[in-house]
This record gives structure tokens, sequence and C-alpha cells, in this order.
């Protein structure tokens, strides 16, 4: 059979269309993100801290996450319900498309197929992670003893806020209908941020700020509104599509000067990002 010229300029098009569609099939990075990044930005805030929750699984797209976070550029950033290969990819796509460059430790408390992908016999890492600036060390991963209806833990690094040593903690506790394991993983993780005359705690903890159970960590430390207190009076801004107060950056020894809520497109948390006086 002859084909003419048009018929195989034709083909030759469809094949490298599918190509393409295939090199870009991965789920999360589509070849058509849904949303365009955020101009580059030079460098990032370096007194800046945020926490974030990002929401597992969601399949949302890895550029929008990245997108999300460059838009406040902050110095470190404590993710929560992370795949290790999604944070890989969101640390890639700051540097490739807004200028970011951040380090970045893993605090893996499983590895499952439902929640990161990967192949059965070897699914992705799922857990806490820390983007910072500048480099980390004294890296620990702690899984608690009791995870509840999943495996939860902590990590802790130290690294430079505003150009000052400062240990990190990143947090996720357990689900919201758990008090009694939370407390016990609150009392597994109080004791650890006591030793630190500056510290930041950061995480999604799946308690409100008057829960009993975080009784152990305000009395470390405070959070970075200044309204939000445990008693029931305390006017503590929501970080949750369902209204809730489950997001906190705790200091210990450091000073807040500002602080800030923002809705994301791309998970049922919101960002929250604080500025500090860590002298």
């Amino acid at each position: 059979m002859v084909f003419g010229k048009g018929t195989r300029l034709l083909t030759g098009a469809v094949a490298v269309t599918c190509v393409v569609m295939l090199v870009s099939s991965e789920p999360g990075d589509g070849l058509f993100a849904r949303s365009q990044p955020v101009d580059p930005v030079k460098d990032v805030v370096p007194n800046r801290v945020m926490t974030w929750n990002m929401c597992n699984p969601c399949k949302e797209s890895n550029v929008d996450r990245a997108a999300e976070i460059a838009k406040y550029a902050p110095q470190v950033i404590g993710l929560q319900e992370a795949c290790a290969r999604d944070v890989e990819r969101i640390r890639e796509y700051l540097e490739s498309l807004h200028g970011l460059v951040y380090h970045v430790e893993y605090g893996t408390v499983l590895r499952n197929w439902n929640r990161c992908g990967g192949v059965p016999w070897s699914p992705g890492g799922y857990g806490q992670a820390i983007l910072s600036a500048a480099p980390m060390t004294d890296r620990v991963n702690v899984e608690y003893p009791d995870g509840g209806s999943e495996d939860r833990g902590y990590m802790a690094v130290t690294t430079k806020i505003d150009g000052r040593s400062v240990r990190v903690f990143n947090t996720h506790l357990a689900q919201r209908q758990q008090p009694e394991v939370r407390a016990q993983q609150i009392r597994v993780l109080a004791p650890v941020v006591a030793r630190y005359d500056r510290a930041v705690v950061v995480g999604d903890l799946n308690a409100v700020p008057d829960a009993p159970e975080l009784a152990p960590l305000w009395k470390l430390a405070t959070d970075t509104d200044p309204e939000c207190r445990p008693a029931p009076v305390g006017d503590c801004e929501v970080t949750t599509d369902w209204q809730s107060k489950f997001d906190y950056v705790f200091l210990r020894g450091i000073t807040a000067l500002r602080h800030e809520v923002r809705l994301s497109d791309v998970s049922d948390h919101h960002l929250l990002h604080t500025d500090l006086d860590v002298g």
C-alpha cells in the first residue's frame, strides 16, 4: 500500500503527540496543569516559616502545589500528608519555575501504594517533609508508638531561620476522632521540644486549640497567632475547609511578628505562614 506525503506527516504528528502524552501522564503532573505558575522570585523570605497539609489522596498537580508555596517563598516549610516523590517534584519545580532553591528532609512513617503510588513491591513513602533554604542537620524521624487509624510520627531538624540556628519539628497527629491517641502522641513529642530553648513546632494536630490533649504543648510554647489561646474565648483563625483550626506554628523562645492564613485551591487545609523574630 502506498501512502502520500500528507498521510506520512499526519502519522508522524500523531506519533509525536502520543510520546508527549506518555511522558506527561504521571498523575498530578499532567501536560495541561490547571494553573500557570507564579512569576519567578529571586529569594526566600529569610524569617518566614510555613506549615501545610497538602491533602492526600487528592491527585493535585505538583506544579500547582509548588506555585502555592512560591507565592510566599518561606525559608522553612513543613509539609504533612506528603509523598516523597511528590515532594521531590515540588522541590524541582520550585527551583526550575520559581528560582527558589531548597534542601529537603523526609519523615516517612509508612509506605503506601494507595497513598503514594509506585509499584506493589515498592510503594511510595508517606509522612512529613521539611524544605529549608539553609542546610539541615541532626535529622530525627520518630514514629509514634500508637498512630491511631494510620501510622503517624514527628520529624525534627536543626536549620537556620533569619540567620539563627533553630530546632524545627514537624508532626501530624492522629485523626480528629481519636483524642486519646493524640494525647499519647503529645506525651512523646512535648518532652523532646522542652529540651530546646529555641524551637518551632509546625503541623496538622487534628485538634482545636482548647482540646485537652494539646495542653502540654501550650505549657511550652505559644501559637504564632497572638489572639489564639486554648481558652474558649480565644479568637483562633480557622485553617481548614471545615472551619476548624487544626494547623499550628508553635513558638518556643521566638516571637511572631505577623502571620497569615491563606485559602488554597489545591488542598482542604489552608496555608499558614508566619514571619519571626528569632533574636
